[in-house]
């Protein structure tokens, strides 16, 4: 396979599972001193992130959370985020613009609690946050440890012990496994549609944040690829009217509990469209995960899925993913 190191893969999300008792001692702490509310703190890809994580406890918890771009934070402000506030965020340089300066605001205007997840150890954001934990890639599945972790102290989520003592066991295997089953379609989907004028992306549920980030972060900024993004729920008040026989559509189906949305979506598509792709999570086996437990990593099995059509794109374009046209190449 393209760009593939199995050991890795294997190694890389293992050892970001490893991190849970970290989280957990940081997390029992926070509950143990008492908080408010929970507000994941992004912009970009790290807003993405946090839309995963915010439906995901919005369906579970009766914790209050919310979550919050970091630019318009630092234009609006946001009244729930108080000194009782835990902010958890994520950068992979620790210096995005725009998360430093909303991290440096709390910090002297408000007292917030911050939990960070920083890939880069040595930089800004690793020096003024509360509790920095640094260990590359994974958001989402760090994202998704904390949320659990609040949730089952506040006496909900009662699988959770369970569920990650599996996960521990099963998910960096089952995970690979779907990026190597998915080699084949990938290489002919990027084939298909590395000279599209424009993709439309639908998914829901926890997978709309990544398809809110794989079109915007992989597409637009890397592949420089146009594309739109909806909420498959949305997808009936707009985006419909704009599909003919040749407009190419990829809609994401998970496992959880929105799925009928993007069922529907399903659907329709075949009646008015014939240059659509469907990517439905149960289609891989996850050998060894639970059915019960499948619905909470939908988001993480569209993503190894994505892993596979970005490598074969780069390959077929001739253009590294690395290359950016403006993006922190001058002060804007």
């Amino acid at each position: 396979m393209l760009n593939f190191d199995r050991d890795f893969k294997l190694n890389n999300v293992n050892g970001a599972l490893k991190l849970r008792g970290e989280i957990e001692k940081i997390v029992d702490t926070i509950c143990q001193n008492g908080y408010k509310n929970l507000c994941f703190l992004g912009i970009g890809g790290t807003l993405a992130s946090s839309y995963q994580a915010h439906v995901h406890m919005q369906e579970y918890s009766e914790i209050e959370v919310f979550f919050q771009s970091a630019a318009e934070y630092l234009t609006t402000g946001n009244k729930r985020i108080t000194k009782d506030t835990v902010v958890v965020i994520s950068s992979v340089s620790g210096s995005t613009k725009e998360m430093v300066e909303a991290v440096e605001y709390i910090n002297k205007h408000i007292g917030a609690t911050i939990l960070a997840f920083i890939d880069n150890k040595d930089s800004i954001l690793t020096k003024i946050t509360t509790h920095c934990i640094s260990y590359p890639l994974n958001e989402q599945l760090k994202f998704f440890m904390v949320a659990d972790r609040f949730m089952f102290n506040n006496g909900e989520f009662p699988e959770y012990e369970d569920m990650y003592h599996e996960f521990d066991a099963k998910l960096a295997k089952a995970l690979v496994d779907v990026e190597e089953e998915s080699d084949e379609f990938a290489l002919a989907f990027a084939q298909k549609h590395c000279e599209d004028p424009i993709h439309y992306f639908v998914g829901a549920g926890n997978q709309y944040g990544a398809t809110y980030s794989y079109a915007m972060c992989y597409w637009e900024e890397q592949h420089w690829i146009r594309t739109k993004s909806i909420h498959s729920a949305e997808f009936f008040h707009g985006m419909l009217e704009i599909i003919d026989k040749h407009t190419p559509v990829t809609l994401y189906i998970g496992e959880d509990s929105q799925r009928p949305l993007s069922e529907r979506v399903a659907r329709f598509l075949p009646k008015v469209c014939n240059n659509y792709t469907i990517i439905d999570t149960k289609k891989f086996s996850l050998n060894g995960i639970k059915e019960e437990y499948r619905k909470h990593i939908s988001h993480l099995v569209m993503h190894a899925v994505n892993n596979r059509i970005d490598v074969h794109m780069e390959k077929i374009n001739c253009h590294p993913m690395s290359i950016r046209r403006y993006y922190r190449q001058f002060d804007y």
